[in-house]
């Protein structure tokens, strides 16, 4: 991880990615209730590991339908860590027979957001099962949303960083109204071509469509949210509520913005500069 440590301390003397480290400290009283909704919580304060006998805690923020998953799944990949997204804990467990498949459907095909409680309540189980099969590190995408989920996150574990990915909304809408799922592999494609000029000081921006092989193509479905009303209300949402959310990491100096250039082919390699990864990603092809 000698690249990562490079990172961390080019963050130290100030440099662009200002990842600087929080200072570990105990947990507040006013704190302890927010925490308490972790069932590891007092383990995990107990016991936080110096991050450097451990792997990456870092966090991906963005607007719904921007890449989060694509991004923080291949950068897990790379890294050795497991990639923990919300959204999937949600859609495992709206699969599911359990008692909140029907709250969940109900919510999600509005557009609103899943509430505290619930995310809380997924995510603590998922971390508490990696813990007890030895996982080190991990990359969250989709929590936190508010500035609350972020304080309780703070409560019982150490984010190193927090990657902020930006698309402008124009983009955004056409990306999530292209996206599709193959109901029997359960893999995402997205059949929409986007390719806006640039204008009044943007950018130009290209993205190839991401399709399906033969054997998908037939069996394509629609996530029931992706819809132009719904994407939309789920974008204002977003803003609303989560932007305060890199305003509390950036007072932290761990916010790292990223401003998508186009698609995979022009994004992924100009991330990896930015984390200073490109090394890394060398050296798992030379073994490959």
């Amino acid at each position: 991880m000698a690249a990562v440590q490079r990172l961390l301390r080019t963050a130290a003397s100030g440099g662009a990615a200002s990842v600087a480290r929080r200072r570990m400290t105990a947990l507040a009283p006013e704190q302890a209730p927010l925490a308490a909704a972790f069932p590891f919580a007092v383990a995990e304060r107990s016991r936080r590991r110096p991050a450097e006998e451990r792997n990456v805690q870092w966090v991906f923020l963005g607007c719904p339908g921007v890449g989060k998953g694509t991004y923080a799944s291949r950068l897990s990949r790379l890294l050795g860590v497991p990639h923990i997204a919300t959204g999937d804990l949600v859609r495992d467990e709206l699969a599911s027979s359990g008692p909140l498949a029907v709250q969940l459907a109900e919510i999600v095909n509005q557009g609103k957001l899943v509430s505290d409680e619930i995310i809380i309540n997924l995510l603590s189980k998922r971390l508490k099962k990696g813990e007890e099969q030895g996982e080190s590190g991990f990359i969250l995408d989709g929590f936190p949303r508010t500035v609350k989920q972020a304080e309780i996150l703070d409560g019982v574990t150490d984010i190193d960083m927090v990657v902020n990915l930006k698309l402008r909304e124009d983009v955004l809408v056409e990306k999530c109204l292209g996206r599709r799922i193959c109901s029997q592999c359960g893999k995402n494609f997205n059949l929409a071509c986007i390719d806006v000029k640039g204008e009044n000081g943007l950018p130009p921006i290209y993205m190839e469509p991401l399709l399906p092989p033969n054997n998908c193509m037939a069996k394509l479905i629609t996530r029931a949210d992706d819809t132009e009303e719904v994407v939309r209300n789920r974008l204002q949402i977003y803003n609303d509520m989560s932007l305060p959310v890199e305003g509390f990491y950036q007072q932290q100096g761990k916010l790292l913005e990223f401003d998508l250039p186009g698609g995979i082919p022009e994004s992924w390699p100009k991330l990896l500069h930015v984390l200073n990864l490109e090394d890394q990603e060398e050296m798992k092809l030379a073994t490959a």
